[in-house]
Formats: structure tokens, C-alpha cells, sequence
């Protein structure tokens, strides 16, 4: 079992902005796999699909941002997971350029504070997609909660599908270091 597990703030308010691109990424997953069930479970919205013969849960945990870990922990703890293998996470980056992504095994929070929630509760070792929001332009706090631009927006669908096929290759290629190679590269202009 895998379980895909994307970033973001619950709510109207925040359903456009940079800092949830992590839900934006499990949507987009969940239209391409024609999902249209999801439901609430383990303080986070759920959807299931089987692909290549293995059970993959789609996740948006509902608890805010700041308190990403108490949603993650609950699915982990009820499946008996391996957060190492078993998770990834995906979420929003200012440190990097709009668009480019980023595959880690491990690591610190880097001061996302939803992935600092994550690793208070399983660690630090689990498989995390960044997603490039670019650099701020003004305060951090208005630059992640603020939606995407004009020029960003017009990107945003393109980006999303690479993002796509990135988790659908790591969902059935197996091999991360192949992936990290193909994906951990810059964005051509």
C-alpha cells in the first residue's frame, strides 16, 4: 500500500493559494484516475485506487497546515505503514523556482511548517515531492497564502501534470534514484 499525501490548508479561503499545492497535485491526481469518491477518514479527505495491483490512498489532511503530522500519523498508525516506503509527501517550496521540483528521502523541515509537524511524529525519513512556488516577492507568510499570479496560473496545468507523471513513476517504477535523476532537474525556460 502506498498512500500519496498532499499540503495544504482546508477551506475556500486558502483553495487557490501557493500554499496548497500539495492538494492541488492529489486533485489533479484524482481527476486523472477519475476519482470522484472522497471522503473524510483519519482527519483528512481519502480517496482509494488500485494501480499495477497495489492499494494507493489519496490524502488531504483537513487539520491546517501547522498540524499536517496528526492527520499523517493517524493513517500511518491504523495501516501499520513504513513511512520510508510507504508515504509521500507533497507540498509547496519558496526556496524553489516556480515550477521545478524536488524528490528528498530525507531531510529537515527547511521551515515548512507541515512537514515539521510530519517529522515530530514519524521522523525525518519519508519521501517528499517539494513543489517550486518560487521565491518570495514580499512577506514569506503573504507570498504562500497569496493565490498565483497571471503568469504562474497559465503554467500551473503543465506543471501539475509533470508532478503527475513523477508520482505515477514512483508509484510503479520502484526505483527512486532513477526518478530522482529524471525530476531533480531545473525547469526549462
Amino acid at each position: 500500500m502506498k498512500v500519496v499525501i498532499g499540503l495544504g490548508n482546508p477551506g475556500k479561503k486558502y483553495e487557490k493559494t501557493r500554499h496548497n499545492m500539495g492538494f492541488l497535485v492529489v486533485d489533479s491526481l484524482r481527476k486523472k484516475f477519475n476519482l470522484s469518491d472522497e471522503r473524510e477518514k483519519f482527519q483528512a479527505f481519502v480517496s482509494e485506487k488500485n494501480i499495477d495491483g497495489e492499494k494507493v490512498i489519496f490524502f488531504k489532511p483537513q487539520t491546517f497546515m501547522n498540524l499536517s503530522g496528526n492527520a499523517v500519523i493517524e493513517i500511518i498508525n491504523f495501516y501499520k505503514l513504513d513511512p520510508k516506503k510507504d508515504i509521500v509527501v507533497i507540498y509547496d517550496d519558496m526556496d524553489l523556482p516556480f515550477g521545478d521540483i524536488r524528490i528528498r528521502e530525507k531531510g529537515s523541515s527547511g521551515g515548512h511548517n507541515g512537514i515539521k509537524s510530519i517529522i515530530s511524529h514519524i521522523g525525518e525519513e519519508f519521501i517528499r515531492i517539494k513543489c517550486g512556488i518560487g521565491a518570495k516577492e514580499k512577506d514569506a507568510v503573504e507570498h504562500v497564502l497569496g493565490e498565483f499570479n497571471q503568469t504562474e496560473q497559465k503554467d500551473l496545468d503543465e506543471i501539475l501534470e509533470n508532478i503527475n507523471n513523477c508520482v505515477i513513476e514512483m508509484l510503479s517504477v520502484q526505483n527512486l534514484d532513477r526518478i530522482m535523476q529524471k525530476y531533480n532537474k531545473k525547469k526549462e525556460k
